[in-house]
């Protein structure tokens, strides 16, 4: 572990479902530990660790996707499709607007 870890302290911390799914998904993202993606947010709000232009994702920055809306949230499909039902058969009913 970094030096800078030496004299530190341990704790437990819980998180929401919906953060825990945020902080899942963005160390799967990005490779990092969960833990290291703690300490770095927790570093910047509290001033520790200073924010720099290089933390939006690059691809943003670029301009080639808009940075997110809202927030993450786990998205879970509302609507079943019954064996030999496509997507297509939903666009086409009669009760459609």
């Amino acid at each position: 572990m970094p030096d800078r870890y030496h004299d530190s302290m341990a704790m437990n911390l819980r998180l929401g479902a919906e953060a825990e799914a945020a902080l899942r998904a963005e160390a799967q993202r990005t490779g990092r530990s969960q833990q290291d993606i703690l300490r770095e947010a927790i570093g910047k709000y509290l001033g520790l660790i200073p924010s720099q232009a290089g933390d939006t994702d690059p691809l943003i920055t670029q301009g080639k996707v808009a940075p997110p809306r809202v927030a993450f949230r786990d998205v879970r499909p509302r609507l079943h499709l019954q064996p030999g039902e496509s997507s297509l058969d939903l666009l086409d009913r009669d009760d459609r607007i």
